[in-house]
């Protein structure tokens, strides 16, 4: 095996499965992640919770949000991350992008600190929403940021877009740090809503949600430019290079696929909510352009990314994460066989679509009973009649759901 891989895990904000060319989008053009995907594995079964800061939050502590989700906005200071576990194992560490985990506005203590990334595992940092709420700046054009303990207040300059210096930032980290190992966690902020247009938009005038098509296109670039300045600098070969959404695309979004037109479903359980992308690369450890059917979700890369490093798990530490590094790698692994989300907003506009599931590829159930078909329902507007003796594979659809709620059961009580 090489030696300790560099890492770079980047995540898209509101982006959905269906929004890349290697997963059959005809709406989007996405040819940097599509080539990634070429040279390494494309997974087709990864899920998110379907808000950010649930994602946020589970992604980088690999517990279930019913262990440690307080609030929108907000995680707590003294839980440990991936980039704890890297840093205190000798990785240098970089974070930048979207923040939007101090509680501003919420009355918690160090809400209004900028050394919170610290805590999380970071030694570098370049965040939107780190201190300053949004209605103060955003994070497109003359944008309002933090770097390093210093305000970067570009408000009177609309000639910066910044998508672009998150992206900077993080390309001269790995310059910095080029003689490894390096953790690079790269949470973008596009291609969330404002849908405005992007350097590369035929008019700032553009309205939505046309935008939105440039921006992804745009985000697509921004990880063409990482991947090629690992290039530049030799380290393509052994540097782990992941790319994520954190959930499913805005609701006012359709886009169509090469079999069918998907309604964005950020917020709301069904697939469209909660089904993202998970492409990676690591030429000197795994096989190139493969398709991998196991389940993942995002308690998972706590894990993965702690035995790709080579070191153990913090004493102590809980996780409901399985690492899938043996499949990184080409080998059987321990795949899943469920995955569960455990959603909770704490947000009034999308409260109402709290809940909990367990999955396999092909069946989910709900808390309540509702039981589906995902891939000849993925709507869901069809509950199985466990009943109907006529129903077709119903001694298969009884056992999938018996064993579905026997991974509920196993989960701590929760009242929605």
């Amino acid at each position: 095996m090489p030696a300790r891989p560099n890492i770079v895990l980047i995540m898209a904000d509101d982006l959905g499965h269906e929004c890349l060319g290697c997963y059959g989008s005809t709406s989007y053009h996405t040819p940097h992640l599509d080539a990634m995907a070429g040279r390494g594995v494309a997974f087709e079964h990864c899920y998110s919770t379907p808000l950010c800061t649930p994602s946020r939050v589970q992604i980088m502590s690999g517990k279930y949000n019913f262990r440690n989700y307080h609030d929108f906005g907000y995680m707590r200071p003294d839980e440990v991350t991936f980039g704890n576990i890297l840093r205190d194992a000798g990785y240098a560490t970089a974070i930048a992008g979207k923040w939007q985990l101090n509680g501003i506005g919420k009355g918690y203590d160090r809400a209004d600190d900028s050394t919170r990334p610290h805590d999380a595992g970071f030694d570098s940092y370049c965040l939107w929403q780190l201190t300053r709420a949004r209605a103060e700046g955003e994070r497109y054009w003359a944008p309002l940021y933090e770097q390093d303990g210093r305000l970067v207040d570009l408000r009177e300059d609309p000639g910066v877009y910044g998508p672009d210096r998150f992206c900077d930032y993080l390309c001269d980290f790995i310059g910095q740090h080029r003689d490894g190992p390096f953790l690079a966690y790269y949470p973008m902020v596009l291609t969330h809503n404002p849908f405005l247009p992007t350097p590369d938009s035929a008019s700032r005038e553009q309205t939505d949600p046309e935008n939105f098509a440039d921006m992804v296109a745009y985000a697509d670039k921004l990880v063409g430019r990482v991947v090629d300045r690992l290039e530049e600098l030799g380290l393509t070969d052994n540097t782990l290079v992941m790319f994520t959404g954190d959930n499913g695309t805005n609701r006012n979004i359709a886009s169509q696929t090469e079999t069918r037109t998907v309604q964005g479903g950020k917020g709301t359980l069904p697939d469209a909510g909660t089904h993202v992308p998970l492409v990676a690369q690591w030429p000197a450890a795994m096989p190139a352009g493969y398709v991998c059917r196991d389940l993942v979700d995002f308690t998972d890369f706590v894990p993965t990314l702690a035995e790709a490093a080579g070191v153990p798990l913090p004493e102590g530490f809980t996780t409901d994460g399985r690492s899938f590094l043996p499949r990184l790698r080409g080998e059987a692994g321990n795949p899943r066989e469920w995955v569960f989300c455990h959603y909770e907003p704490r947000m009034p506009s999308v409260d109402a679509h709290r809940g909990r599931f367990a999955r396999t590829r092909r069946f989910k159930l709900y808390h309540d009973g509702r039981f589906y078909d995902v891939p000849a329902d993925v709507l869901e507007q069809a509950d199985i009649d466990l009943d109907d003796q006529g129903t077709p594979e119903l001694q298969l659809k009884r056992d999938q759901r018996q064993r579905l709620q026997a991974v509920l059961n196993a989960m701590p009580p929760w009242q929605p």
